[in-house]
């Protein structure tokens, strides 16, 4: 394993960590809250699945570009998926706030907004990063060099997926058992 291998992989076991403490309290602080049955699992389920096609999008992407291609289609269809399902929390906001459910209004909407907010937050930073990769990939800037930052960006975008399911998980479906 080379270095940036290990400290990307240093950098998301810390952020697991930090994702682990903000899921066990909401859970702690929200099991069987009667606010969480205002949540929407199935349209959220939706944006799920876009983001979870992102991860494989994005895999296919790289697998082309180990082969030498400089199409950033794939890289594009991922970015654009990865935009649906933040249009998606944005709406689910957007929807709660229009029933009164804030950050500030119970220990439910602080835990649901922090916790999802904080990973709206690396579904942003992970496109910018492939943003940025799709930019230098089709400008011809890219060089070998470069394809180790490729590889950490995909170890991170399937990282921030693999959380969300997790928190899907816990915070729609668990509410609607």
């Amino acid at each position: 394993m080379n270095k940036h291998k290990v400290l990307m992989s240093l950098f998301i076991a810390s952020e697991a960590l930090f994702f682990i403490a903000l899921i066990l309290s909401y859970v702690y602080f929200n099991h069987g809250s009667p606010t969480s049955k205002f949540l929407d699992a199935k349209k959220t389920g939706i944006f799920t699945l876009a983001l979870l096609l992102s991860s494989i999008t994005l895999h296919i992407a790289g697998a082309n570009l180990k082969k030498g291609s400089r199409k950033i289609g794939w890289l594009v269809f991922t970015i654009i998926l990865g935009l649906v399902f933040l249009f998606g929390q944005g709406s689910e906001y957007a929807r709660l706030l229009n029933l009164n459910i804030t950050l500030s209004q119970n220990i439910f909407g602080s835990a649901f907004f922090t916790l999802t907010g904080f990973h709206g937050l690396h579904v942003c930073l992970g496109l910018i990063v492939l943003a940025i990769m799709g930019f230098m990939i089709s400008s011809g800037n890219y060089k070998r060099v470069e394809s180790t930052a490729f590889n950490s960006a995909i170890l991170y975008w399937h990282f921030v997926d693999g959380v969300w399911l997790v928190v899907f998980s816990v915070v729609y479906l668990w509410a609607v058992l």
